[in-house]
Order: structure tokens, then sequence, then C-alpha cells
């Protein structure tokens, strides 16, 4: 639902945009005209396209501040936060732990040869 919503809200932030620079400024220019030049005065009647454009302007402008309150409601519901999707830090890096002494072999039985630990290599005779 929250992408689909994301979805129309940029949708309308690039309507908005549009419908925005297509109005005709102070001097009657606008990208409208370059468009439709003089073309655009019949169409629309004597006033031209600006009333109409100013409408859509407002419609779309409400509809962009609906979706962006139900995108906020939807985030503050979910007691989600801006700062959830930043990865964790990692904390500084702490002093080395001192190594710990390795176990103590037990001590043979007399007569008998020591075992010796996994891994160790026995110490050659002389």
């Amino acid at each position: 639902m929250s992408g689909f919503l994301l979805t129309i809200h940029i949708i309308l932030s690039v309507l908005l945009v549009a419908v925005i620079l297509l109005q005709p400024g102070a001097k009657g220019g606008g990208l409208g005209s370059s468009f439709g030049g003089g073309g655009a005065n019949t169409a629309f009647g004597a006033q031209g396209a600006a009333p109409v454009l100013a409408k859509i302007t407002y419609y779309v402008a409400a509809c962009l501040l609906a979706t962006s309150l139900l995108i906020e409601y939807r985030v503050v519901r979910e007691n989600r936060s801006v700062l959830d999707k930043l990865p964790e830090s990692k904390p500084a890096a702490a002093a080395p732990k001192p190594a710990t002494p390795a176990m103590p072999v037990p001590a043979a039985p007399a007569g008998t040869t020591p075992a010796t630990p996994a891994g160790a290599v026995d110490a050659p005779k002389k």
C-alpha cells in the first residue's frame, strides 16, 4: 500500500510541476505559449487557459498534500522513523582482549609418555 501511495505522490508532484510551468506568466508568456502560441486563446476562450490551469493546479496541489499526509500517517502508525533505514553504526574498536592461557596438560602416570594436545608437534628426540 505504501508503494502505491508513493507512486501516486511522485506522479502528482511531476504533474504539479508541469501544470505550473504551463501557466502563462505576468507577461503572457510561459511554457504554454510555446506549445500552442495564440491557438490556446481560441480553445479556452478570451481569457486563455489561465483559469482552467489554475483550477487544475489547486486540485493537484490538494491531492499532493493529501498523499503527503497519508504517507506520514502510515509512517507514524507503524512506529517507524527515517533513522530506521540507516545502517547501525559499529562501536569504536575496543582494546584487544588478553590472550587466555592454554589449558594445562594433566601429568601422565609414571612409566608412560605424556599425551600431546591436538595439533601440537612433538619435539625431535635426541
